[in-house]
């Protein structure tokens, strides 16, 4: 670890008899050892995560002619309002009264099974599947998106699509108190 080096002074000519001057010499391998001995320990014990992300296909906004008609009947719209809030309806804007809800597993999401199961109950082949509208506002925030997103994967929704709020929707939204 730490070294004398007692050489030096002596004898000289002259005969004056000088003090020995010792030098300290600090060997340093011990310490590179251990920081490497706890570099790696940090890398063995540090748990590498994944990012968790959701496949998210998005169409080609310029291509008008792919726009495909989405029947009223099996249709539900979410319009995503501010202070984490939210209104939903099925059909058509402007012919049913929309619900102001929540997010969780008691609001919003009870809806998307109850709505989903009345959808397969009253229609049968490939058009038991409900197609969710999803409409973000100015004032949603980028989390609500996120929260929507995930409860579309938990109530199983294969049929959703993100699309621009109408000026008829963010009224609705204005006259509830979300906008």
């Amino acid at each position: 670890m730490a070294e004398l080096d007692t050489s030096g002074g002596g004898k000289h000519k002259g005969g004056k008899i000088r003090s020995k001057k010792s030098s300290t010499r600090v060997d340093l391998t011990a310490m590179v050892d251990l920081a490497f001995l706890l570099i790696t320990f940090f890398m063995y014990t540090t748990t590498l995560s994944k990012p968790k992300a959701m496949n998210l296909v998005m169409p080609n906004n310029e291509d008008q002619r792919a726009q495909l008609p989405i029947a009223a009947s099996r249709s539900m719209t979410i319009l995503l309002g501010s202070h984490h809030k939210l209104e939903w309806y099925m059909g058509e804007a402007g012919k049913t009264a929309p619900t102001v809800d929540n997010f969780g597993a008691k609001n919003i999401r009870k809806a998307i099974l109850d709505n989903k199961q009345k959808v397969a109950d009253s229609h049968s082949g490939d058009e038991k599947l409900m197609e969710v509208v999803l409409k973000p506002s100015d004032k949603s925030t980028y989390e609500d998106l996120v929260a929507i997103l995930d409860e579309m994967k938990i109530a199983d929704i294969h049929i959703y699509a993100i699309v621009k709020i109408s000026q008829l929707e963010v009224d609705d939204l204005k006259k509830n108190g979300l906008q």
